[in-house]
Parts: structure tokens; C-alpha cells; sequence
């Protein structure tokens, strides 16, 4: 019963005399005199006992919840209280975290009156305005999004945190943003009373809100597009409620942008670059940033001077307007002849191992000087700048495209703010479009090397060839026909080659400069540019796979491998078979 008048008279309540408050000391002194109902606190503070009364806590307590936090489990001892800008105070905006915590910080107590929110105080402490307030700064509290005294649910209308009362709450703070927010599509449309349009809580959290350059945070740029945005914008039933387009954030995770965010370059567009983080307005609103009269301004933050030839189209893909027919032409086109020629050099790779191990010829009698050179030293050096840079381009260029794949993990881990996997992919390029040049200047200015690969034109012999081979593989003739210094194998992959580096060379150059690209082409390029450079990457890759690699390794004639390449010659196995025919077209 003790009370230290020191610390009284330092107390707000220091003018008041103790049977102001123990109203029951006259009729028995030594009565429960440190039990002050909330009726007495009424006598001075009506108005803060009446919004007590009217909210969850006020509501326990009449239901006669011990648990019940009243004005002095709040407020502190009724002889120790201050003022509620008094740094000692329970209520001090510093220390309300740790106020409410004393509850909604209990297991126990959630668990016993199934409080939905779990552990929220620990949430706040992680977030933008907790450490706010630990610095010094009035960062928002408790009190600032619940209320001091009239804390209600977020089930009631008339809370501070009823859904639709949610921007006009951070916006007591954010003034400037609400005041975007309520402009834009989704505060109209709120205000309209649509339940389902996204409020500041959606997007930023509730009580761990984070800041934009935090990983973890949903309003990180590599978050945005896929867990954000995408909650509305992939949902089905919300996106035929409200006549949504179909499919753009799936469009857009298949683009430039969006593989390089899901690869966690986050320094490229995501969905808030264009569309606004606040403002967002329809595409026919003139102020918004994707009108068509702004698209200009807007990709030119990123690309300077895009749109100065030709206007912007439409970013999302449609499946409407010439550059999307074509993207779908490149794209069926491609299917059916990755298809068929693969799916042909399969089954006449198949063919010839079949026959070759059935009816294995005998070993070439010819001594290793007897085996003339094939591949001169400069196109051994030319043939090794494809090696070398082939592996890495189309290691590093799926590794792009297919960022989530277990096997492009060891790039990414390496990644930071450099873009290895790009970095290593254009150097790569550079090396093969080195090795491409050097090829044409070497048969331009020498005559020699023109000879030697005058052999790999066409000619009417090679289809005849073709269909003698076939013919000789299931045993419809007895020998196989002589091809001269390159067969059609070997014309074919040869013309293939010139003919696939200079698309992916073309292509790659749209991709690597597309700031110029959009500067000076329609904004159709890039993704026509894309889809030729994947599907041409797939093609090459398994015909070096499928029938590169069978020629020079597996193929029997030649096993372990074909050392040409490497010493000018090609085995003496297959000398004989490349002689010219007896009848030259």
C-alpha cells in the first residue's frame, strides 16, 4: 500500500487526490485500493472510457474477460502514468509496440481467443516504421492504424482497418500518395464499393511492411510482376469479373523483362515502370503512362529515343496486329521443322549405326601420310572459335531464357548486380561472329581456300546420293555411293551452319543494342528478333547434338572421334568413300 509521493508528483495525475480515484477508502480504508474500476477513470475521461467501451477491449471487459487489457494494463500504474508524450509513458509512441506486445505477443492469448493476426507486434517490429521509430522518427504505431481507444476489427465498418478505410488510414500520414492512390483506377474504383480491387495493404502488407529495396518485401521490383500484380492479374475468376486481358502477366513473364527479373536482374521494367506505383490509370486516360501518347516518355526512361521512327504498340501480346502473326508464324513454323529434321537426322543416323554394326567394313589399308590434309590450319582455327564459343552461347542463352532450371542455378548463384549469364553470353557471340568474319574474309582472298570449299556447293548428285544411301542401309544396293570430297551430310550441315549463324548474328545484334532497335525499328522487331533467335538456338543445338556429334564421335567408321579438327585429316576409313564418282554431274 506503500506509494512514493516523488514519483506521484511526477505522475499526470498529481493534482488529484487519492479519494478522487478510490472513491471506496472512506467507507473501508483498507479496502482492494489498488483496484480502479473503469467507471472511476470515466469521472475525468469520458470521452476516451466511451471509445474504450465501444471496442473489442471495452466489449471483454463487460463480458467479464479477465484478460481484458482495462486503462491501467495500458496506461500503467495510476500512480506512476504520465503524459502520453512523456518518454517514461507505457503509451509513449516509442514503446507502443512493446505495450502491445504483452498480449498480441502471447501464444497463449491468441490461441485461447483465436485472435487471427498471429504474432503481429513481432511483424511491426520488422517493418519500415518500427525501424522508423527506433531511429527517432515518428514512424506510424499501434495507435495510428488501430486507433488509442476504440480498437475494432477489421470485420467492422467503422474501423480504421475496414478494407475500404484502409487508403484514407495511411493516408493520414501519406497524403500525397493517397491523394495518387484516390485518382487512380483502383481508388475509383473502390470508391465505387468494389470489394475486390486492391488497397495499400495488399500490396505493401500489414503489419511487416518493407521497404522497395528489401528482397522479402512485395513491393521489391522482382517481386512485383509474379506475387503482387500477378495475384489479381492471374486470377481467373477476378480477371472474367472485370474484363481483364487475358494472359499478361504470363506474356510478360515470357519477355525481355520478365526473364530478367526472374533471373533477378531487377534493374529491368516490371509492372509498376509502366503502369505507375500509385497513379495507375487505364491505358485511355490521357494522363496515364501507357496511353499512347505517353508510351514514348515512358519506355524512353529506360530507352532513350524509343518511339522516335515508329509509334508503340501494344507491350502485352494480344495474339492481334502483324508482329504477333508473325511471332505465331516464326513460332508454328519452327515447331514443325525442328520436328521433322531432327526427328529425320535421327532416323538416319539410326539407319546408318544399324547397318555399319551389322556389316562392318574392313579397316583402310592407307598410311597416315597417305591421307591427304582436309582442313587447313586457318579453318582448324576458325573451327575452334565455334567449339569454344558454341558450348557457352547455348549454355548461357537457355540459362537466360530458363532461369528457374536446376541447371542454370550455378550462374545465378554468382550473380549480383553484373549480368554474368549475359556478360558470358555476348562475349561468347563476339568470339563466334569473330570466327564467322574471319571465314568469308579467308575465302575471299584466298584462292586456295576457295578450292578447298568449292566442294560444298550443291549439286544433283548429293539427292541422288541421298536416296542411294538410304537405299544402301536397307539393303537395296550393295555399295555405298561415292559422295567426292564432301557428302551431302556434310554439305547440308555446312550450309545449315552459315545459314543459322547469320540469323542468330542478325537477331542477336536486335536483342544486344535495343535501344537503337527501338529507336529506329516498330516495336514488333525485338519480339519477332526473339522468337527467331530462341527456336534457331534450339534447332542448331540439337543438330550439332544429333547429327554433328554422331559424324565426328559415334558414328563407327570413325569411333573414338574424328581427329580432323585437330590434325587437318580425316580418318583413313573414310578416304575411299569420298573419292569422286565414276560420272561427274
Amino acid at each position: 500500500m506503500y506509494v512514493d509521493t516523488d514519483v506521484y508528483d511526477a505522475s499526470i495525475h498529481s493534482d488529484n487526490d487519492c479519494t478522487e480515484c478510490h472513491t471506496d477508502v472512506e467507507d473501508d480504508p483498507h479496502g482492494e485500493l489498488g483496484k480502479v474500476e473503469v467507471d472511476t477513470c470515466a469521472d475525468c475521461h469520458k470521452g476516451s472510457v466511451a471509445r474504450y467501451t465501444r471496442g473489442v477491449h471495452g466489449k471483454a471487459a463487460a463480458e467479464g474477460i479477465e484478460e481484458a487489457p482495462s486503462c491501467v494494463a495500458c496506461h500503467g500504474d495510476l500512480h506512476t502514468a504520465t503524459k502520453v508524450d512523456d518518454e517514461e509513458s507505457a503509451v509513449y509512441w516509442k514503446r507502443q509496440a512493446e505495450m502491445c506486445a504483452g498480449c498480441h505477443g502471447d501464444t497463449a492469448l491468441e490461441e485461447k481467443f483465436q485472435i487471427p493476426v498471429v504474432r503481429p507486434v513481432d511483424a511491426y517490429l520488422q517493418s519500415v516504421h518500427a525501424r522508423a521509430a527506433a531511429s527517432g522518427k515518428h514512424g506510424a504505431t499501434c495507435v495510428d492504424c488501430h486507433g488509442a481507444h476504440t480498437n475494432l476489427p477489421s470485420s467492422d465498418p467503422s474501423s480504421t482497418i475496414w478494407r475500404t478505410r484502409v487508403p484514407e488510414t495511411c493516408g493520414k500520414c501519406h497524403e500525397e500518395i493517397f491523394a495518387q492512390y484516390r485518382a487512380s483506377v483502383h481508388g475509383t474504383a473502390l470508391e465505387r464499393g468494389n470489394q475486390d480491387v486492391p488497397v495499400c495493404t495488399d500490396c505493401h502488407g500489414e503489419h511487416k511492411i518493407l521497404g522497395a529495396k528489401e528482397r522479402s518485401s512485395p513491393i521489391f521490383a522482382g517481386n512485383i510482376s509474379a506475387d503482387t500484380c500477378g495475384r489479381c492479374h492471374s486470377d481467373e475468376r477476378l480477371v472474367e469479373k472485370y474484363g481483364m486481358t487475358v494472359g499478361n502477366v504470363a506474356t510478360f513473364e515470357d519477355s525481355f523483362h520478365g526473364l530478367a527479373l526472374r533471373s533477378g536482374r531487377v534493374s529491368v521494367a516490371n509492372c509498376a515502370s509502366c503502369h505507375g506505383v500509385h497513379d495507375i490509370r487505364p491505358s485511355s486516360d490521357p494522363k496515364s503512362s501507357i496511353n499512347e501518347a505517353n508510351l514514348a516518355a515512358t519506355c524512353g526512361e529506360c530507352h532513350p529515343g524509343a518511339g522516335e521512327k515508329f509509334t508503340l504498340g501494344t507491350v502485352h501480346s494480344t495474339g492481334e496486329g502483324f508482329g504477333d502473326w508473325l511471332v505465331g508464324w516464326i513460332c508454328s513454323v519452327y515447331i514443325w521443322l525442328i520436328a521433322l529434321v531432327i526427328g529425320g537426322m535421327f532416323l538416319h543416323n539410326a539407319l546408318d549405326w544399324i547397318h555399319k554394326v551389322r556389316h562392318p567394313e574392313p579397316r583402310s589399308t592407307l598410311a597416315p601420310e597417305e591421307v591427304p590434309e582436309r582442313m587447313p590450319r586457318a579453318l582448324r582455327r576458325q573451327h575452334a572459335m565455334m567449339m569454344i564459343s558454341f558450348p557457352v552461347l547455348v549454355y548461357t542463352g537457355f540459362a537466360l531464357t530458363y532461369p528457374d532450371a536446376w541447371w542454370a542455378k550455378p550462374l545465378l548463384q554468382w550473380e549480383g548486380d553484373m549480368d554474368l549469364r549475359g556478360t558470358i553470353h555476348r562475349a561468347a557471340a563476339t568470339v563466334m561472329v569473330f570466327g564467322f568474319v574471319s571465314h568469308i574474309v579467308y575465302l575471299a582472298v584466298s584462292r586456295k581456300a576457295r578450292a578447298c570449299m568449292s566442294g560444298l556447293l550443291p549439286k544433283w548428285r548429293d539427292l541422288r546420293n541421298f536416296f542411294g544411301t538410304l537405299a544402301w542401309y536397307v539393303g537395296l544396293r550393295r555399295t555405298r555411293p561415292r559422295s567426292g570430297a564432301f557428302n551431302y551430310a556434310e554439305k547440308a550441315e555446312y550450309w545449315a551452319f552459315m545459314w543459322g549463324t547469320l540469323v542468330m548474328t542478325i537477331t542477336g545484334f536486335v536483342l544486344w543494342f535495343e535501344n537503337t532497335t527501338l529507336r529506329l525499328l516498330p516495336n514488333w522487331v525485338p519480339a519477332v528478333a526473339t522468337a527467331l533467335h530462341f527456336y534457331e538456338a534450339i534447332l542448331a543445338a540439337l543438330a550439332i547434338l544429333v547429327w554433328h556429334m554422331y559424324w565426328v564421335i559415334f558414328d563407327p567408321d570413325v569411333y573414338p572421334m574424328d581427329w580432323s579438327w585437330l590434325t587437318g585429316k580425316p580418318p583413313a576409313s573414310r578416304v575411299e568413300e569420298r573419292q569422286e564418282p565414276e560420272n561427274e554431274d
